[in-house]
């Protein structure tokens, strides 16, 4: 029973990852290209929220029922799979940290637009581009992941 409760958690947690992050890259994605200030504004209030209570609860989750998992089924840390997962765990953590401070500077500079009645500064544009960009990565990085906790392939290289 324990195999299958741990075994729920960490699918449970890769899917909120997953999902969330699809979810946020839509709407944060779409509130952009409506250049509507306060929509800008609102949708980025929500995405850091969403973010700091789904994505980093799941962030904080999966390696704990990951190692619980290694554990209680008797695998070895340095299996190759494992071992790429934990890497590629790394590199969306690298991207995903710096995309919650750059939500964050974007929802307080559409604000201060919105409360000024001027347009989205030049700055914004600037964190937005990386934003997007920093996406692409740790997204993929989530997916190979997925594939690896489902594949398990014996040899990687």
């Amino acid at each position: 029973m324990l195999y299958f409760i741990l075994k729920y958690l960490h699918i449970v947690g890769a899917s909120v990852l997953l999902g969330t992050g699809a979810g946020i890259a839509f709407f944060m994605l779409l509130a952009h290209l409506s250049g509507d200030r306060a929509l800008i504004a609102g949708v980025a209030r929500i995405v850091v929220i969403a973010d700091f209570l789904f994505t980093a609860t799941a962030v904080v989750a999966q390696p704990v029922t990951g190692f619980a998992l290694v554990w209680y089924l008797g695998y070895g840390l340095g299996e190759h799979w494992i071992v790429l997962s934990l890497i590629l765990y790394l590199v969306t953590g690298a991207f995903w940290l710096p995309v919650v401070w750059i939500q964050m500077q974007m929802r307080d500079l559409a604000v201060a637009a919105l409360q000024e009645g001027g347009a989205l500064p030049p700055r914004y544009f600037r964190l937005f581009r990386t934003w997007f960009v920093f996406g692409f990565p740790a997204f993929a990085a989530v997916l190979s992941i997925l594939w690896l906790m489902i594949a398990r392939p014996q040899q990687i290289w």
